[in-house]
């Protein structure tokens, strides 16, 4: 019998939270002393409308294993619309995170207002759970295999667009039209 011990996987996450509605269920689960891993590393936006697919894709390049965006409840946004066009932009980089080999179960899009303190925990440990059963990113096993592509990179490869600087390549899906500087 070994002493080895076994590493267990805890997997890095980060949630981008909107100022009025999921970073104030967070702070009243913090309130509540309610328990949720201590591994989500939150990221307050004034609305989830200000989240662009380059910050979802620098959060897996910079170490996360899995993405969350948290937003006002539809309907209720304090923007009117943010958190409408988050969920089209995440709902596009799930489909891309996919074609890369990322996985677009890795990023996921939530809603709660500023009362669900107890949601933010459940959704806190539910993508966390998620995650690690994934296991590690596979950005990161790119980047400790000497293969360092980035998320950009692979988005660039995946949409056809020249390797030219500053060239633009635009991403069409289900009528709407994002760019992204490669």
């Amino acid at each position: 019998m070994s002493n080895e011990t076994e590493t267990v996987f805890e997997p890095q996450i980060v949630a981008f939270c909107c100022h009025y509605c999921a970073f104030a269920a967070a702070d009243l689960a913090g309130s509540m002393r309610l328990q949720y891993p201590p591994n989500v590393k939150i990221v307050k936006i004034p609305c989830t409308g200000r989240i662009d697919v380059i910050h979802l894709l620098k959060a897996f390049e910079q170490g996360a294993d899995g993405v969350y965006v948290a937003g006002c409840l539809e309907g209720n946004c304090h923007y009117l619309e943010g958190n409408l066009f988050a969920k089209k932009r995440v709902q596009h980089l799930k489909k891309l995170l996919d074609e890369i080999g990322v996985g677009g179960n890795r990023l996921e899009m939530y809603n709660m207002s500023a009362a669900m303190g107890q949601r933010f925990a459940e959704v806190a440990t539910e993508m966390t759970e998620r995650v690690r059963g994934l296991g590690p990113s596979p950005v990161h096993r790119r980047q400790a295999a000497g293969n360092p592509e980035s998320p950009d990179d692979a988005v660039a490869r995946v949409s056809g667009a020249s390797e030219n600087p500053g060239e633009r390549a635009e991403l069409a899906d289900a009528g709407e039209r994002n760019t992204v500087e490669v």
